[in-house]
């Protein structure tokens, strides 16, 4: 089964403009830059764009993370929250672990997008990757990124790292490979310790 998208986008859904503005301008922006490099194929899965109503989600969901090259993950402490976000992780680091016995990884298939920090510090998901971007200085009064200079280097290394590997999958992959036999991994735990809420005893 052939790679159908350059990369899945994996983030915490939000009500509000600041999260869904961001999530929108970054993915005008990869697609823009993407388009270029691919024969047929979607440079994004956005759940919100391909599902439908009726779609057995994890099915659906596991089915598009196997056909994605990489994995766009948007970070906010509200990501790494939800279980079903820290479930798309885990997956992509499976897919990742089997397609390194197909080639050697030029780096990790999942790439973090900060887009709030965390007022503590970041989870080593993602302070350990070999790549991330910081575009937490990101807001509502900041222009569109496929044409922002502030942020266009970062998009440009983005960009390389997905084509890399779209490249390497399409020549690698095997012939028998059945992304319909892909399936979600249980939820995996917290990525850090809650803090205690008991109140300090005078």
């Amino acid at each position: 089964m052939a790679i159908r998208y350059g990369c899945f986008f994996s983030y915490a859904h939000g009500r509000h403009e600041l999260m869904q503005r961001f999530k929108a301008t970054l993915a005008d922006a990869l697609r823009c830059y993407l388009e270029p490099y691919f024969d047929n194929e979607d440079e994004l899965f956005i759940d919100t764009e391909q599902l439908g109503g009726g779609d057995d989600l994890d099915r659906k969901i596991a089915r598009a993370l196997c056909e994605s090259a990489c994995m766009v993950l948007i970070y906010t402490p509200k990501y790494e929250a939800h279980p079903y976000t820290r479930r798309e992780y885990a997956a992509m680091r499976l897919i990742e672990a089997e397609r390194s016995t197909w080639y050697t990884l030029p780096s990790q298939l999942i790439i973090p997008v900060i887009m709030t920090q965390h007022p503590v510090s970041l989870p080593p998901q993602i302070s350990e990757s070999t790549f991330y971007v910081d575009f937490s200085r990101f807001t509502m009064a900041t222009a569109d990124l496929k044409s922002n200079p502030d942020f266009l280097p970062d998009i440009d290394k983005m960009v390389r790292r997905i084509v890399t590997h779209y490249q390497y999958q399409k020549k690698t992959m095997p012939p028998a490979h059945d992304c319909n036999q892909f399936v979600l991994p249980a939820v995996p735990p917290a990525w850090r310790e809650l803090p205690d809420p008991t109140f300090p005893k005078k």
